[in-house]
Protein backbone atom coordinates (compact mmCIF):
# COMPACT_ATOMS: atom_id res chain seq x y z
CA UNK A 1 0.00 0.00 0.00
CA UNK A 2 2.83 2.36 0.91
CA UNK A 3 4.44 1.72 -2.50
CA UNK A 4 1.25 2.69 -4.34
CA UNK A 5 0.89 5.88 -2.27
CA UNK A 6 4.44 6.90 -3.21
CA UNK A 7 3.72 6.30 -6.90
CA UNK A 8 0.47 8.28 -6.68
CA UNK A 9 2.27 11.14 -4.91
CA UNK A 10 4.92 11.25 -7.65
CA UNK A 11 2.24 11.33 -10.36
CA UNK A 12 0.49 14.22 -8.65
CA UNK A 13 3.77 16.14 -8.46
CA UNK A 14 4.58 15.52 -12.12
CA UNK A 15 1.23 16.67 -13.51
CA UNK A 16 1.73 20.44 -13.19
CA UNK A 17 5.31 20.11 -14.42
CA UNK A 18 4.15 18.43 -17.64
CA UNK A 19 1.53 21.11 -18.21
CA UNK A 20 4.12 23.82 -17.56
CA UNK A 21 6.41 22.38 -20.20
CA UNK A 22 3.94 22.95 -22.99
CA UNK A 23 4.72 26.15 -24.89
CA UNK A 24 2.70 28.00 -27.49
CA UNK A 25 4.97 29.93 -29.88
CA UNK A 26 3.43 32.39 -32.32
CA UNK A 27 5.49 33.21 -35.41
CA UNK A 28 5.63 36.66 -36.99
CA UNK A 29 4.51 35.34 -40.37
CA UNK A 30 4.10 32.07 -42.27
CA UNK A 31 6.91 29.54 -41.82
CA UNK A 32 9.99 30.52 -43.84
CA UNK A 33 13.80 30.22 -43.52
CA UNK A 34 13.84 33.00 -40.89
CA UNK A 35 12.40 30.37 -38.54
CA UNK A 36 15.09 27.78 -39.29
CA UNK A 37 16.31 27.23 -35.69
CA UNK A 38 12.74 26.72 -34.45
CA UNK A 39 11.88 24.12 -37.07
CA UNK A 40 15.21 22.31 -36.76
CA UNK A 41 14.89 22.22 -32.96
CA UNK A 42 11.49 20.62 -33.43
CA UNK A 43 12.57 18.14 -36.07
CA UNK A 44 15.87 17.15 -34.40
CA UNK A 45 14.16 16.57 -31.08
CA UNK A 46 15.99 19.32 -29.20
CA UNK A 47 12.75 20.63 -27.72
CA UNK A 48 11.75 17.15 -26.62
CA UNK A 49 15.20 16.57 -25.11
CA UNK A 50 14.69 19.76 -23.10
CA UNK A 51 11.38 18.45 -21.78
CA UNK A 52 9.34 20.80 -23.94
CA UNK A 53 6.29 20.35 -26.13
CA UNK A 54 6.27 23.37 -28.44
CA UNK A 55 3.22 24.28 -30.51
CA UNK A 56 4.33 26.50 -33.39
CA UNK A 57 1.55 28.65 -34.87
CA UNK A 58 1.65 30.96 -37.90
CA UNK A 59 -0.64 33.97 -37.31
CA UNK A 60 -3.55 35.05 -39.47
CA UNK A 61 -2.50 38.66 -38.83
CA UNK A 62 1.22 39.48 -38.32
CA UNK A 63 0.28 42.20 -35.84
CA UNK A 64 -1.43 39.75 -33.47
CA UNK A 65 1.39 37.66 -31.88
CA UNK A 66 2.82 40.29 -29.46
CA UNK A 67 -0.70 41.30 -28.46
CA UNK A 68 -1.66 37.70 -27.72
CA UNK A 69 1.47 37.16 -25.60
CA UNK A 70 0.78 40.38 -23.71
CA UNK A 71 -2.77 39.14 -23.07
CA UNK A 72 -1.51 35.79 -21.80
CA UNK A 73 -2.97 33.83 -24.71
CA UNK A 74 0.43 32.52 -25.84
CA UNK A 75 3.78 31.95 -24.12
CA UNK A 76 6.20 33.33 -26.71
CA UNK A 77 6.07 35.23 -29.97
CA UNK A 78 8.55 36.00 -32.71
CA UNK A 79 8.53 39.77 -33.13
CA UNK A 80 10.75 42.72 -34.11
CA UNK A 81 13.02 44.83 -31.94
CA UNK A 82 11.91 48.18 -33.45
CA UNK A 83 8.24 47.38 -32.73
CA UNK A 84 9.05 46.19 -29.19
CA UNK A 85 10.22 49.66 -28.17
CA UNK A 86 6.93 51.22 -29.25
CA UNK A 87 4.79 48.45 -27.77
CA UNK A 88 6.44 48.72 -24.35
CA UNK A 89 6.01 52.51 -24.47
CA UNK A 90 2.30 51.92 -25.12
CA UNK A 91 2.10 49.88 -21.93
CA UNK A 92 2.08 46.37 -23.37
CA UNK A 93 3.60 43.87 -20.90
CA UNK A 94 6.33 42.51 -23.15
CA UNK A 95 10.05 41.85 -22.83
CA UNK A 96 12.66 40.49 -25.19
CA UNK A 97 13.92 37.15 -23.88
CA UNK A 98 15.97 35.99 -26.86
CA UNK A 99 17.13 36.74 -30.38
CA UNK A 100 16.38 34.76 -33.54
CA UNK A 101 17.89 36.91 -36.32
CA UNK A 102 20.62 39.18 -34.96
CA UNK A 103 21.06 41.63 -37.86
CA UNK A 104 18.71 43.92 -39.74
CA UNK A 105 16.97 42.32 -42.72
CA UNK A 106 14.94 45.39 -43.62
CA UNK A 107 16.20 47.53 -46.47
CA UNK A 108 15.17 50.32 -48.82
CA UNK A 109 14.61 48.45 -52.07
CA UNK A 110 14.72 49.86 -55.61
CA UNK A 111 14.99 48.43 -59.12
CA UNK A 112 18.58 47.55 -59.95
CA UNK A 113 18.33 49.03 -63.42
CA UNK A 114 15.87 51.77 -62.48
CA UNK A 115 16.19 55.54 -62.16
CA UNK A 116 17.11 55.50 -58.45
CA UNK A 117 20.90 55.31 -58.33
CA UNK A 118 21.24 57.06 -54.98
CA UNK A 119 18.85 57.91 -52.17
CA UNK A 120 18.97 61.55 -53.27
CA UNK A 121 17.25 60.43 -56.48
CA UNK A 122 14.08 59.72 -54.46
CA UNK A 123 13.15 63.40 -54.53
CA UNK A 124 9.68 63.71 -56.02
CA UNK A 125 9.27 59.91 -56.13
CA UNK A 126 6.85 57.44 -54.53
CA UNK A 127 8.01 55.19 -51.70
CA UNK A 128 5.90 52.22 -50.61
CA UNK A 129 5.60 50.99 -47.03
CA UNK A 130 3.60 48.42 -45.09
CA UNK A 131 4.00 49.31 -41.39
CA UNK A 132 3.41 52.88 -40.28
CA UNK A 133 5.46 54.39 -37.47
CA UNK A 134 8.82 52.69 -37.25
CA UNK A 135 9.40 52.42 -40.99
CA UNK A 136 8.62 56.11 -41.41
CA UNK A 137 11.17 56.95 -38.72
CA UNK A 138 13.77 54.81 -40.46
CA UNK A 139 13.02 56.47 -43.78
CA UNK A 140 13.16 59.97 -42.27
CA UNK A 141 16.69 59.31 -41.01
CA UNK A 142 17.87 57.87 -44.30
CA UNK A 143 16.45 60.79 -46.28
CA UNK A 144 17.91 63.42 -43.94
CA UNK A 145 21.36 61.90 -44.31
CA UNK A 146 21.02 62.53 -48.05
CA UNK A 147 19.64 66.05 -47.89
CA UNK A 148 15.95 65.16 -48.20
CA UNK A 149 12.91 65.20 -45.96
CA UNK A 150 9.59 63.35 -45.94
CA UNK A 151 8.01 66.26 -47.80
CA UNK A 152 10.28 65.48 -50.76
CA UNK A 153 8.65 62.09 -51.36
CA UNK A 154 5.16 60.63 -51.61
CA UNK A 155 4.43 57.78 -49.19
CA UNK A 156 2.19 55.00 -50.50
CA UNK A 157 0.75 52.27 -48.27
CA UNK A 158 1.16 49.08 -50.31
CA UNK A 159 0.25 46.79 -47.38
CA UNK A 160 2.35 43.63 -47.70
CA UNK A 161 2.70 43.88 -51.47
CA UNK A 162 6.21 45.31 -51.37
CA UNK A 163 8.13 43.78 -54.26
CA UNK A 164 5.05 43.48 -56.56
CA UNK A 165 4.29 47.19 -56.17
CA UNK A 166 7.92 48.00 -57.02
CA UNK A 167 8.11 45.66 -60.00
CA UNK A 168 4.81 46.94 -61.40
CA UNK A 169 5.93 50.57 -61.23
CA UNK A 170 3.32 51.56 -58.66
CA UNK A 171 6.15 52.96 -56.54
CA UNK A 172 9.81 53.84 -57.11
CA UNK A 173 11.11 52.28 -53.90
CA UNK A 174 9.86 50.37 -50.87
CA UNK A 175 10.90 50.38 -47.22
CA UNK A 176 10.40 47.23 -45.18
CA UNK A 177 11.56 44.72 -47.77
CA UNK A 178 13.68 41.87 -46.42
CA UNK A 179 17.01 41.49 -48.17
CA UNK A 180 16.95 37.70 -47.87
CA UNK A 181 13.51 37.41 -49.52
CA UNK A 182 12.42 40.27 -51.73
CA UNK A 183 15.82 40.55 -53.43
CA UNK A 184 15.74 36.85 -54.30
CA UNK A 185 12.09 36.96 -55.30
CA UNK A 186 12.69 39.80 -57.74
CA UNK A 187 15.77 38.15 -59.21
CA UNK A 188 13.87 34.91 -59.78
CA UNK A 189 11.11 36.84 -61.54
CA UNK A 190 13.63 38.51 -63.81
CA UNK A 191 13.33 42.01 -62.31
CA UNK A 192 16.51 42.42 -60.20
CA UNK A 193 16.42 44.76 -57.25
CA UNK A 194 19.01 46.68 -55.25
CA UNK A 195 19.02 47.25 -51.50
CA UNK A 196 20.16 50.30 -49.59
CA UNK A 197 21.07 48.72 -46.25
CA UNK A 198 19.70 50.67 -43.28
CA UNK A 199 22.70 50.05 -41.02
CA UNK A 200 24.91 51.55 -43.74
CA UNK A 201 22.73 54.63 -44.02
CA UNK A 202 23.12 56.11 -40.56
CA UNK A 203 20.70 53.96 -38.56
CA UNK A 204 21.67 52.07 -35.39
CA UNK A 205 21.92 48.32 -35.86
CA UNK A 206 19.19 46.23 -34.25
CA UNK A 207 17.94 42.66 -33.88
CA UNK A 208 15.48 41.98 -36.69
CA UNK A 209 13.67 39.03 -35.12
CA UNK A 210 13.37 38.45 -31.39
CA UNK A 211 11.42 36.28 -28.97
CA UNK A 212 9.11 38.22 -26.66
CA UNK A 213 7.28 37.07 -23.53
CA UNK A 214 5.01 38.55 -20.89
CA UNK A 215 7.37 39.25 -17.94
CA UNK A 216 4.55 38.80 -15.44
CA UNK A 217 3.48 35.39 -16.75
CA UNK A 218 6.53 33.65 -18.18
CA UNK A 219 8.27 30.67 -16.61
CA UNK A 220 11.94 31.62 -16.83
CA UNK A 221 13.18 28.03 -16.58
CA UNK A 222 10.97 26.89 -19.46
CA UNK A 223 12.01 29.86 -21.62
CA UNK A 224 15.69 29.16 -20.88
CA UNK A 225 15.30 25.57 -22.03
CA UNK A 226 13.50 26.76 -25.17
CA UNK A 227 16.37 29.11 -26.01
CA UNK A 228 19.00 26.47 -25.27
CA UNK A 229 17.23 24.11 -27.68
CA UNK A 230 17.19 26.74 -30.44
CA UNK A 231 20.88 27.41 -29.77
CA UNK A 232 21.64 23.74 -30.39
CA UNK A 233 19.56 23.94 -33.57
CA UNK A 234 21.46 27.00 -34.76
CA UNK A 235 24.77 25.24 -34.19
CA UNK A 236 23.50 22.28 -36.20
CA UNK A 237 22.44 24.59 -39.04
CA UNK A 238 25.84 26.29 -39.13
CA UNK A 239 27.71 22.98 -39.00
CA UNK A 240 25.41 21.18 -41.46
CA UNK A 241 23.82 23.78 -43.75
CA UNK A 242 22.78 21.37 -46.51
CA UNK A 243 21.49 18.66 -44.19
CA UNK A 244 19.53 21.20 -42.15
CA UNK A 245 18.04 22.62 -45.36
CA UNK A 246 16.90 19.14 -46.38
CA UNK A 247 15.25 18.69 -42.98
CA UNK A 248 13.63 22.13 -43.14
CA UNK A 249 12.18 21.86 -46.64
CA UNK A 250 10.95 18.35 -45.90
CA UNK A 251 8.48 19.67 -43.33
CA UNK A 252 6.15 21.25 -45.93
CA UNK A 253 5.84 20.91 -49.70
CA UNK A 254 5.57 24.68 -50.25
CA UNK A 255 9.00 25.24 -48.68
CA UNK A 256 10.80 23.22 -51.34
CA UNK A 257 11.33 25.87 -54.01
CA UNK A 258 14.08 28.13 -55.36
CA UNK A 259 13.06 31.19 -53.35
CA UNK A 260 13.26 29.39 -50.01
CA UNK A 261 16.49 27.66 -51.01
CA UNK A 262 18.12 31.01 -51.75
CA UNK A 263 16.66 32.62 -48.65
CA UNK A 264 17.94 29.76 -46.49
CA UNK A 265 21.49 30.36 -47.69
CA UNK A 266 21.24 34.14 -47.20
CA UNK A 267 19.66 33.89 -43.75
CA UNK A 268 22.01 31.30 -42.29
CA UNK A 269 24.83 33.72 -41.28
CA UNK A 270 22.31 36.05 -39.63
CA UNK A 271 20.93 33.65 -37.03
CA UNK A 272 21.82 34.52 -33.44
CA UNK A 273 24.48 32.04 -32.31
CA UNK A 274 23.71 32.90 -28.67
CA UNK A 275 19.94 33.47 -28.54
CA UNK A 276 19.90 34.36 -24.83
CA UNK A 277 22.75 36.88 -25.01
CA UNK A 278 21.74 40.54 -24.83
CA UNK A 279 23.58 43.54 -26.27
CA UNK A 280 22.26 46.24 -23.94
CA UNK A 281 23.94 49.01 -25.90
CA UNK A 282 22.05 48.02 -29.03
CA UNK A 283 18.68 48.43 -27.27
CA UNK A 284 19.73 51.62 -25.55
CA UNK A 285 20.88 53.19 -28.82
CA UNK A 286 17.70 52.26 -30.65
CA UNK A 287 15.57 53.62 -27.80
CA UNK A 288 17.44 56.93 -28.10
CA UNK A 289 17.02 56.89 -31.88
CA UNK A 290 13.24 56.52 -31.59
CA UNK A 291 13.13 59.31 -29.00
CA UNK A 292 15.05 61.64 -31.31
CA UNK A 293 12.72 60.65 -34.16
CA UNK A 294 9.75 61.76 -32.09
CA UNK A 295 8.20 58.30 -31.69
CA UNK A 296 8.89 58.05 -27.96
CA UNK A 297 8.20 60.63 -25.26
CA UNK A 298 10.56 59.13 -22.71
CA UNK A 299 13.56 56.80 -22.75
CA UNK A 300 13.13 53.60 -20.78
CA UNK A 301 15.95 51.60 -19.19
CA UNK A 302 16.99 48.50 -21.11
CA UNK A 303 15.78 46.34 -18.21
CA UNK A 304 12.20 47.27 -19.14
CA UNK A 305 12.74 46.21 -22.75
CA UNK A 306 15.00 43.16 -22.72
CA UNK A 307 16.56 40.64 -20.36
CA UNK A 308 19.35 38.08 -20.55
CA UNK A 309 17.99 34.93 -18.89
CA UNK A 310 21.38 33.25 -19.16
CA UNK A 311 22.88 35.88 -16.87
CA UNK A 312 20.18 35.52 -14.22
Amino acid sequence: MKKYLIVLFCLLLSTPLQAQNRITLLLDWFINPDHGPIIIAQEKGYFADAGLEVEVIAPADPADPPKMVAAGKADLAVSYQPQLHLQVAEGMPLVRVGTLVATPLNCLLVLKDGKIKSIADLKGKKVGFSVAGVEEALLTTILARNGLSMTDIELVNVNWSLSPSLMSGQVDAVIGAFRNFELNQMDIEGVPGRCFYLEEEGLPAYDELIYVANPDRMNKDVVRRFLQATELATQFIVNHPQESWEIFKGTAKELDDELNARAWKDTLPRFALRPEALDEGRYSRFESFLKEAGLLKDIRPVSELAIDLGAQ
